[in-house]
This record gives structure tokens, sequence and C-alpha cells, in this order.
């Protein structure tokens, strides 16, 4: 494990299992998020952010006036302000989970680019400035179209980045590929949590839930998913409560009650340790935000 990798944050993302993507689309002066993965891919497009540092995996290196950059699930990332002078920096993100598009689909011929650059994405791909400014008007009218659109208009862009010139794969390595869900142990965990996450949740009713000890318990959940159970489920209620921020017209006391947790400042707390941020400032920050289920 590099020293990069020992640093990194997991993000739990605002998408749910009944999510199609989301789109992100901000104007900001900074990137202050740290270096996180996450299981679902994501697209970034960087508008005037000549000087920024971008981090995927093992390559590091500064950005040009455009950036255009596909992630694969797990492999760690990040931009950074660096050498950057611009206070408009214009950047849409995309994220989608990483099995919306079934094996079966990207098996078929007309898939085929598409599935090839998803496999090469573990990499990370950069593509060429040309493919960048070419694709730009698509990207930014993402956020305009509504319903089904948005799923072809994805399915369209990823076909033309698919089948662009100029592509790059950026890390050395890529993330070893260990799916969660495939574990019977770690599904009978998720699913119970997805349901129960609003509630108080003892150790040892998982524990005694999956047929183990507290001990064997939490060793389990260690070496699984890399954090303490308490840790796996702060995770899920914050991914839930960015969610919330996003969609509702709630007040963050009522969301942290929701959530599952028993006062607001420990959900500041968590949520701030999460996210690099106040659940106000994360709020402000992605307002630009577009769901699609």
């Amino acid at each position: 494990m590099t020293l990069l990798e020992q640093n990194i944050h997991r993000e739990i993302t605002p998408l749910t299992p009944k999510d199609c993507f989301l789109v992100f689309d901000r104007i900001k002066d900074s990137f202050d998020f740290p270096i996180h993965f996450h299981p679902e891919y994501e697209l970034n497009f960087i508008y005037n952010g000549k000087g920024v540092k971008r981090i995927i995996g093992d390559h590091i290196a500064e950005i040009d006036d455009i950036e255009l950059v596909l992630v694969g699930p797990n492999l760690l990332h990040g931009w950074t302000l660096n050498n950057c002078i611009e206070k408009k920096i214009h950047e849409i993100t995309i994220q989608f989970h990483n099995d919306l598009f079934q094996e079966k689909l990207l098996s078929r011929s007309i898939m085929k680019p598409i599935q090839d650059m998803f496999e090469n994405s573990t990499h990370g791909i950069l593509f060429s400035k040309a493919t960048a400014q070419e694709l730009c008007p698509k990207i930014k009218n993402i956020m305009n179209l509504h319903g089904l659109d948005y799923f072809l208009s994805l399915i369209s862009l990823l076909h033309a980045l698919a089948i662009s010139k100029g592509q790059k794969t950026l890390s050395t390595y890529s993330p070893v590929k260990e799916d969660f869900h495939n574990s019977d142990k770690i599904k009978v965990v998720y699913d119970y949590l997805q349901k129960n996450f609003h509630q108080k949740i003892k150790v040892q009713d998982l524990a005694s839930l999956v047929n183990m000890t507290e001990v064997t318990f939490g060793r389990f959940m260690k070496s699984r998913t890399g954090k303490t159970f308490v840790e796996y489920l702060n995770d899920m209620r914050i991914g839930f409560a960015a969610q919330w921020l996003l969609e509702k017209d709630t007040s963050i006391a009522e969301i942290a009650y929701n959530c599952g947790f028993n006062n607001v400042s420990n959900f500041n707390r968590v949520f701030k340790t999460n996210k690099g941020c106040t659940p106000s400032e994360y709020k402000k920050d992605f307002e630009g935000v577009k769901r699609v289920f």
C-alpha cells in the first residue's frame, strides 16, 4: 500500500439504489475535498482550471484549462487547487452506479466500445483536449434535460467518449476488484442497515444476525470494509443525510434525527469528518445537483 493510499477517504455518494446517475454543476474557487474513492463511476469535467493538480491512483499532474476524466470504481482520485489562480472554476461531475449497465447489455456489439472504456477506466482515462471541447456543450446540456432524456443523453455521451481519439490511461495500477455485495454476510448487514439506519442499532444485534460473536463481527467488518462497524454505519447515515440535504426542504436538525443521530452536534461532527465540510456548506456547494430515479 502506498503512502497516498493510506490517507484516502471512502466517499458514500448521495446515489441511492433507485437512482440512475447524479449530475453536479458548480462554479467554485477551490478544491478542498480529500483524496477519495467510491464504487460508482465518475466522469469529471473541469473548465477554467489551469494549474489544478489531478491525482488518479498513482498518477499526479497539473491540468490544462479544460479537463475531462473518467474514473472507474474504487480508484482513488481527487483534484487540488495547487497553482490555479482562477476564481471561477467550472466543474461538472457525473456519477453513476457500477452496475447501471449490466454485463449482458455491455456484451452486445453496439456497446463494445463502452465496455472496453469501462475496463480501461479502472486506471482512469484522460480524454483529449479536443474531445473535451467537442463534448462540452453535451455535458453542460445534461443539466437541462428531464426524465428519460437524461439516461439517453448519458448513453450518447459515453459512446462519444468511448470512440474518441487520444485517450490516455493515467494510473499504473487499478484497484482490487471486490464487490462487497457478493458476500452473503456483508449483504445481510448492508440490507439490514439500509432498512434500519434511522433507528438505534446495537452491534450485538448485527453480530447475532450473521451468527457471529461481537468480537468476530468487528473483525469481519474491518476486513471487508476497511472500517469499524460504527464508521460503516455512520458512512451510510451520512450518505442518506447528504441525499436529503440536496433533495428536501428540511432543517438540518430534522435530517440529523431522521438519519439516526441522537443530537445535532454529533451529526455535524461526523458529517464534517466524512465530507470535509459542514452540512450547510455541503448543501450550498452542491445546490446545483440534478437527480434521476
